[in-house]
């Protein structure tokens, strides 16, 4: 079997998505830790949704780059 017309899947933390994920997940997470002052507590929890959504969506578009090669 040949694999003409397929690309070999890089792994993860060779992608820009993964870089950038992590960057998010990391300033999300510390604001959320409280580590960067914020002035209310809903700039906090929006730091943990912007890390959890971050980190989920990642995982799910590699789950699907892996699922269709």
């Amino acid at each position: 079997m040949s694999n003409e017309g397929q690309t070999a899947t890089k792994p993860g933390y060779k992608t820009t998505e993964f870089w950038i994920s992590l960057v998010t997940v990391i300033i999300g997470s510390v604001v959320a830790s409280g580590i960067i002052p914020a002035d209310s507590v809903w700039e906090r929890i929006i730091g943990l949704a912007v890390s959890a959504l971050a980190a989920l969506g990642y995982t799910g578009a590699r789950l699907a780059i892996k699922k269709a090669s």
